[in-house]
């Protein structure tokens, strides 16, 4: 069952979807898992995907859209704010632990791409997550540095950032926020900047996943908070709480979570999904199934009394 929520994070107003289990009797309460959407993305689309299905195996979950994006509060709009996006997870649990249905000593978190790294971040110094896990995660800082291979070149940064210094100096001003488009403007732009690029515009320029509330511009201010954000860096303290990260075979962006596994502690893995890139995660049938599968296991295992 479905119900729309609402909670704050620093003085924001954030709307979420919440799934609770139809068949809880008494003042049961049970596991719950917080589900965290990519840069850009909102509620309605891959985050709430898998907050259903997780919620059709028994979990509380709760999906939500992340301060300035979607229904919830917060300008510019489409700002990529990481300590505001950890804050929002950290916010999100304390809905959760505030939940009737909500059993507090087991709430997990699970974030998808961008999330990947705003989720360690939050489980590293939040010790009501009792598990972590990420699906096509990456860390949105590494992203911006390095590129989603990592093979960037150096210069690329160095525009962003001449960018994003003349923003800001433009904000003082009272100017309306400078953005970039998230996506190329035709499939056929797309496919001449590669399979990575093509399959973000393929999810979120089309009718397959494209949603009227997700960004589809980005202020230029959001790139120096990423610059300077280290989604992993923290990774090691979440032990000897567990770490799952879930990522396609085949996707260019796989080297994140596999790099930052190598700094992590026990109990930790890696699960490759064969065949899969890293947008078939959001929602392709076969590969979604393997993944829910995954968290659904894990979540059991370690989300217990």
């Amino acid at each position: 069952m479905r119900q729309d929520v609402k909670f704050n994070s620093q003085g924001l107003t954030i709307v979420g979807h919440l799934y609770v289990p139809g068949h809880l009797a008494g003042n049961e309460r049970v596991p719950a898992v917080v589900v965290s959407h990519p840069g850009g993305g909102v509620k309605e689309q891959t985050a709430g995907l898998y907050a259903r299905q997780l919620n059709e195996q028994g979990f509380v979950t709760l999906a939500f859209d992340c301060a300035y994006h979607g229904e919830s509060e917060g300008t510019p709009r489409g700002l990529e704010d990481p300590a505001h996006r950890v804050e929002d997870i950290k916010s999100a649990v304390t809905f959760l632990a505030g939940h009737e249905r909500v059993d507090t000593s087991r709430i997990g978190l699970l974030g998808i791409c961008a999330s990947g790294g705003y989720a360690v971040t939050a489980a590293a110094t939040d010790i009501r997550i009792k598990a972590v896990a990420t699906v096509s995660g990456v860390d949105l800082g590494s992203f911006i540095r390095k590129g989603y291979n990592g093979k960037q070149d150096p210069s690329v940064l160095k525009m962003q950032l001449e960018h994003a210094a003349v923003a800001r100096t433009a904000s003082a001003g009272s100017a309306e926020a400078q953005t970039f488009p998230l996506f190329p403007p035709d499939e056929a732009t797309a496919r001449q900047l590669g399979p990575y690029v093509y399959e973000g515009w393929d999810y979120y320029a089309t009718p397959r996943g494209h949603h009227p509330r997700s960004a589809k511009e980005m202020p230029w201010m959001s790139i120096d908070k990423l610059a300077g954000f280290y989604g992993f860096a923290s990774i090691d303290q979440i032990s000897p709480r567990p770490l799952l990260m879930i990522a396609g075979a085949e996707a260019e962006t796989k080297w994140m979570a596999m790099e930052a596994l190598q700094a992590a502690k026990e109990p930790k893995e890696l699960f490759l999904i064969e065949g899969a890139s890293h947008v078939d995660l959001y929602d392709r049938e076969d590969y979604v199934g393997q993944a829910t599968q995954k968290l659904t296991g894990y979540y059991r295992q370690w989300l217990t009394k």
